[in-house]
C-alpha cells in the first residue's frame, strides 16, 4: 500500500526539487577555483565509493579547474565555491567527511539521495549520524539537503547556527512499510529551529520529534516567522495542532501525514484559512467525523490527500472554485458523491485516486469530463460486473496516460475489457489477483512505456506477447511466481532501457534473445531461476552500464564475451558460475564496482584485473580461487578489497600509495603465508581489517595498528601469529577511539592487553584459545557495560575474576563463553538477556539458587564444573532451549519441570 501512495503522491515528492531549483549559483565558468579548495573536494571524492553510483565524477580531476566539475559551482567573482550538489548520484560513504567543512563559502549543499549510513559496507553496522561538529562552519548555507541519505542518529544541534538558511531538508527515507522506530531523531526542537528566522522551507519527514514535546507548534510560529514549506510526515508528533499555526499566514505547502495523535479524530478546519495554500496531505492519520465541506473552496489548492483515514465521511460539494486541484487523493476513506456533475470543474485535475465503492454509472458520467486527467489509480474491486464496466469507462478517458491498480481482484475479468487502454503510457498492477489471459492482453497496449506488475501471484508461463509491446522503456516485474521459460520474444523490446526480474522461477536458460535489447542500460534478474549458461549474446549489450544477475540458476563459466560491455560500471554476478574468471574482465574499463562472490570459480585471479583502473569495489569472496594475490591489485584506487573465503596462498603484497584509500580489507580464510607487511598499517582509510584464519607469523605489537585511527574491526584470529601488547612503545593515550570488534584468538597472547583498557564502546571481543592466566579484568564489565555484545575467553587459564558480586554488571551481553578455564567459586549472572552462555569445563563450585530467574537465554552450559548442592523448581523460570548441567556434584531429585518441558533440551 504505501509502495502505491508513494506512486501516487509523486506530485507532492519533486515539490523540495522545485521549490529550490533556483538556490543554484551561476557557477561562473569563467573564473578559477582556489586550490585548496580543489584539494578539499579531490579528498571529498576519494571517501565516496562508487559501486551503485550514476557518475564516478570523471571531471573531477586535479590540475583541472574546479568550478566546472560536475555538481561544482563557483562564486561569480571570488572563485570560491559556493554550490555542492551531488543530489541523487547514488554515492556509497561510511559517514560523512569532515574535509567538506573546509568549503567555508558553500551557500547551497545537497547530498540527498546518497548513502553515507555505511550500513552497505558494514555488515550488522547500526549507521553513522550526521556529524555532531563543522556544520556550524558553513556560516553562508542557505540551503541544506541531507535527506534520504542513510543517516541515523540525532540531529545535530549545530545546523541551529545556520542563521541564513532559507531551505532545510533532513527527512529520512521511510519507504520501509516495516519501519517500527524512526532511525534518526530531534531531542531540542527549539535549539534546532530557534535561530532559523529566514526558514522558508523546512522537511523533516521521517524523523521522530517525539522527544520534543507539545510545544511544536509555538516554536515554530516563534521561529519561523516566514515558513511558507512545512512538511513533518512521520514525526511522531503530540499535542494538539495550535491554531496559533495561522501566524504562519504564508504557509502554501503542509504535510502532517501518519501523525495522528496531534488531530485528536477531527479535521482542524482552520488550515482552510491559509490563503496561500496549495498542498495539504494528511494520509493516515485517524481523522474520523465529517470532513469540513468549505475546505474544497480554496481557490489555491492544487493537491489534496485525505487517504488512509477510513473513518473519515465527507461529501464532496459543487466545486465551483476547484479549477486549481491538480491532485485528488481519496483511497480509504468514506466519502460520497452528492452532485458527480460537480466534476465537470475540475478542469485541472491531472490525478485522481479512488476505491472501487465510488464508481458508479453516474460516477462514470462525471469524470468524462476531466479533460486533464493523465493518472487514475483504483483499489479495491472485487466482481467482474463492476469491472468490465469500469475498465470500459477508463478506455474513454482519452488523456489518460498512466494508470495505478491496487488490490483489485481481476481474475473473472474479460481480457478484451482492457483492449481500450490505448493510449496508456505507464500501467502498474500492485498485489492483484492477476490471470494470465489478462496479461497476454496487455501485450495488445502498443503505446506503453512503462509497465511495473508487483505481487500478483500469476504461477504460469510469461506470456509471448509481452514481446509486442516495442514502445517500452522500463520493465518491472516483481514477486509474481512465473512458472516455465522465459519467451524469446522479449528480445523484441528493443526500446528498452530498463529490465527488472523479481523473484520468479523460470526454467531453461535466458534466451539468446536478449542480445537483441541493445539500448539496455540497467539489468536486475533476482532470485529468478535460469537454469542453464548465461547466453554469449549477452556481449552485444554494449549500453549497459549496470547488470546484476544474483541468486539465481545461472551456472558454468562468464563467456567471453563479456569483454564486449565496455561501458559497464558495476557487475555483480552472485549464482553458480564455474571456471576460470575470464581474462576479458579486465576490458571493462569503465567498472567501478565489480562483484563474482558466492560463485564456484577456480583458478587464480587474472591480472587483467589490474586494468581496471577505475575499480573501487572489488569482491571475490567465497570461490575456489588459488595462487597468489597478483600485485597488480595495490595498483587500483579501491576503497573495498573482499578476497575471503578462497583458497588463495602467498604472502600478501606490500601496498602502494594507490591504495592509501582502501577502507575495508578481507583476506579471511585463505592459506596466506609470511608477515603482515608493514605497508598495510599505511593504509589509515582502514575501517575493517580482516585477514583471521591464515597461516600468516611473526611478533605483532598490538599498538602498531593504533595509527589506523578509522579502524572499527581488527580481526586477526586463527594464524601462526604472537601477539604482544606493545603499550610501551606508544605515548598515545588514546586508542582505537572507534573499534567495535576485535578478534585475537589463537594469538599466543600470554598477557592480558592493558591497553584495551583505554578502549571505550567495545562491542565484539573474542580472546580465546590464547595462554591468558590470572584473573579476568574487572573493567571489562564497567567500561564497555553499555555496549558488549560478545565475549569469548574460552581455552585460556584464568582462575578468578575480579568481582565483589555474584552478578555481572554488563547490560548488553548477548553472547558469553567462559568455557575450558580454571576458574573457581560461585557462577557470576550476568544482568542481561543473553542468548548463549557456556561457563563448561572450569573448577565453579556453586551457583545461586535462582539463578535461572535473572537469565533469559536460549543455550546455558554449565556442564564439567564441580557446582554441589540440589536443584529445586526454581530453575525452570527461565526461558531455555538447551540447558546442561551435566558433569557436576548435584544430589537429590531432578526437578519435576525439567521431566516434564517439552520444549527443553536437558
Amino acid at each position: 500500500m504505501a509502495m502505491v501512495r508513494r506512486m501516487l503522491l509523486l506530485f507532492l515528492a519533486v515539490l523540495p526539487a522545485l521549490a529550490t531549483s533556483g538556490a543554484h549559483g551561476d557557477g561562473n565558468l569563467t573564473v578559477l577555483c582556489h586550490s585548496d579548495e580543489a584539494a578539499t573536494l579531490l579528498q571529498l571524492k576519494k571517501s565516496f565509493l562508487f559501486s551503485k553510483a550514476t557518475t564516478s565524477l570523471p571531471s573531477w580531476q586535479d590540475g583541472t579547474n574546479c568550478c566546472r566539475w560536475e555538481g561544482v559551482g563557483c562564486g561569480g567573482s571570488t572563485g570560491r565555491v559556493t554550490n555542492l550538489n551531488l543530489n541523487g548520484r547514488g554515492l556509497i560513504s561510511p559517514g560523512l567527511d569532515p574535509v567538506i567543512f573546509n568549503l567555508a563559502s558553500l551557500r547551497f549543499l545537497d547530498l540527498s539521495r546518497n548513502d553515507f549510513s555505511g550500513k552497505s559496507m558494514i555488515s550488522g553496522f547500526s549507521g553513522y549520524s550526521m556529524p555532531t561538529v563543522g556544520l556550524e562552519r558553513l556560516t553562508f548555507l542557505s540551503h541544506l539537503n541531507l535527506s534520504k541519505s542513510g543517516f541515523e542518529g540525532e540531529i545535530p544541534i549545530a545546523i541551529g547556527k545556520l542563521e541564513n538558511l532559507v531551505s532545510l531538508d533532513l527527512s529520512i527515507d521511510v519507504e520501509d512499510d516495516f519501519l517500527l522506530i524512526n532511525s534518526s531523531w530531534i531531542s531540542d526542537f527549539q535549539g534546532l529551529v530557534g535561530n532559523l528566522r529566514n526558514l522558508r522551507e523546512l522537511y523533516l519527514d521521517g524523523v521522530d520529534m517525539s522527544g520534543s514535546g507539545e510545544g511544536w507548534c509555538d516554536t515554530l510560529v516563534k521561529s519561523t516567522p516566514r515558513l511558507q514549506v512545512l512538511s513533518l510526515g512521520e514525526c511522531y508528533l503530540y499535542g494538539p495542532i495550535h491554531q496559533s499555526l495561522l501566524n504562519l499566514s504564508s504557509l502554501t505547502v503542509i504535510n502532517l501525514q501518519s501523525n495522528s495523535d496531534i488531530f485528536a479524530g477531527r479535521f482542524p478546519e482552520f488550515f482552510m484559512d491559509f490563503v496561500n495554500l496549495t498542498v495539504l496531505q494528511v494520509y493516515d492519520n485517524n481523522l474520523e467525523g465529517w470532513f469540513p465541506p468549505r475546505s474544497f473552496q480554496s481557490k489555491r489548492l492544487r493537491f489534496l490527500d485525505l487517504s488512509g483515514n477510513t473513518a473519515l465521511s465527507g461529501s464532496l460539494p459543487n466545486f465551483s472554485d476547484a479549477r486549481s486541484l491538480h491532485s485528488l487523493i481519496l483511497y480509504e476513506t468514506n466519502f460520497s458523491f452528492s452532485k458527480p456533475s460537480s466534476f465537470s470543474n475540475f478542469l485541472s485535475l491531472q490525478e485522481l485516486a479512488l476505491d472501487a465503492k465510488y464508481i458508479s454509472a453516474e460516477f462514470r458520467s462525471s469524470l468524462n469530463m476531466l479533460p486533464s486527467l493523465s493518472v487514475l489509480s483504483l483499489s479495491g474491486f472485487g466482481f467482474s460486473g463492476e469491472l468490465e464496466s469500469t475498465f470500459s469507462w477508463i478506455g474513454d478517458l482519452k488523456n489518460l496516460a498512466g494508470l495505478v491498480l491496487l488490490e483489485c481482484d481481476l481474475s473473472s475479468t474479460k481480457s478484451s475489457s482492457i483492449s481500450n487502454f490505448n493510449n496508456l503510457r505507464r500501467l502498474s498492477i500492485f498485489t492483484c489477483n492477476l490471470t494470465m489471459p489478462i496479461l497476454s492482453a496487455v501485450g495488445n497496449l502498443m503505446d506503453l512505456q512503462s509497465l511495473v506488475i508487483y505481487g500478483c501471484g500469476l504461477n504460469g508461463p510469461m506470456p509471448s506477447s509481452i514481446g509486442n509491446l516495442t514502445n517500452l522503456r522500463t520493465l518491472d516485474i516483481s514477486y509474481c511466481d512465473f512458472l516455465g521459460p522465459i519467451p524469446i520474444s522479449i528480445g523484441n523490446l528493443v526500446n528498452l532501457r530498463s529490465l527488472s526480474l523479481d523473484s520468479s522461477r523460470f526454467s531453461g536458460p535466458m534466451p539468446s534473445e536478449m542480445g537483441n535489447i541493445t539500448n539496455l542500460r540497467s539489468l536486475d534478474i533476482i532470485d529468478c531461476g535460469f537454469p542453464g549458461r548465461m547466453p554469449s549474446t549477452i556481449g552485444n549489450l554494449v549500453n549497459l552500464r549496470s547488470m546484476h544477475l544474483v541468486y539465481s540458476d545461472f551456472y558454468g563459466p562468464i563467456p567471453c564475451a563479456i569483454g564486449n560491455l565496455s561501458r559497464l560500471q558495476s557487475m555483480q554476478l552472485g549464482c553458480k558460475l564455474s571456471g576460470t574468471i575470464p581474462y576479458e574482465v579486465g576490458q571493462l574499463k569503465e567498472l567501478t564496482s565489480l562483484i563474482l562472490g558466492g560463485n564456484k570459480f577456480t583458478g587464480g585471479i587474472p591480472n587483467s584485473v589490474g586494468n581496471l583502473t577505475s575499480l573501487q569495489y572489488l569482491d571475490l569472496s567465497q570461490n575456489y580461487l588459488k595462487g597468489e594475490i597478483p600485485v597488480s591489485l595495490s595498483n587500483l584506487p579501491l576503497q573495498y578489497l573482499d578476497l575471503s573465503q578462497n583458497k588463495l596462498s602467498g604472502p600478501i603484497k606490500e601496498f602502494t600509495v594507490a591504495s592509501l584509500g582502501l577502507e575495508y580489507l578481507f583476506l579471511s580464510m585463505n592459506k596466506l603465508t609470511g608477515q603482515i607487511p608493514r605497508s598495510i598499517l599505511d593504509l589509515t582509510n582502514l575501517r575493517k581489517l580482516l585477514i583471521d584464519w591464515n597461516n600468516l607469523v611473526g611478533l605483532v605489537e598490538l599498538t602498531s595498528f593504533w595509527r589506523l585511527r578509522k579502524l572499527i574491526d581488527l580481526r586477526l584470529s586463527h594464524n601462526k601469529l604472537s601477539i604482544v601488547d606493545g603499550e610501551g612503545n606508544n605515548n598515545s593515550s588514546t586508542y582505537f577511539s572507534g573499534i567495535s570488534s576485535l578478534q585475537l584468538g589463537c594469538c599466543n597472547i600470554t598477557k592480558f592487553p592493558t591497553v584495551l583498557a583505554r578502549v571505550s564502546n567495545v562491542r565484539d571481543l573474542d580472546l580465546s584459545c590464547n595462554r591468558l592466566s590470572g584473573d579476568i579484568p574487572d573493567w571489562i564489565w564497567g567500561r564497555w557495560n553499555n555496549s558488549l555484545s560478545y565475549l569469548n575467553l574460552s581455552h585460556n587459564m584464568f582462575t578468578g575474576m575480579q568481582l565483589n558480586s555474584s552478578f555481572l554488571p554488563s547490560s548488553t551481553l548477548a553472547f558469553l563463553d567462559l568455557s575450558a578455564n580454571r576458574l573457581e567459586g560461585q557462577i557470576p549472572i550476568p544482568y542481561s538477556p543473553l542468548l548463549f552462555v557456556d561457563y563448561s569445563h572450569n573448577n565453579f563450585s556453586s551457583v545461586l539458587p535462582n539463578f535461572t530467574s535473572y537469565l533469559g537465554t536460549t543455550y546455558l552450559s554449565m556442564s564439567n564444573n564441580s557446582i554441589n548442592g540440589c536443584m529445586t523448581d526454581s530453575v525452570c523460570s527461565g526461558i531455555m532451549g538447551v540447558f546442561d548441567l551435566s558433569y557436576n556434584n548435584f544430589s537429590g531429585p531432578i526437578p519435576s519441570c525439567l521431566i516434564e518441558s517439552g520444549g527443553l533440551v536437558v
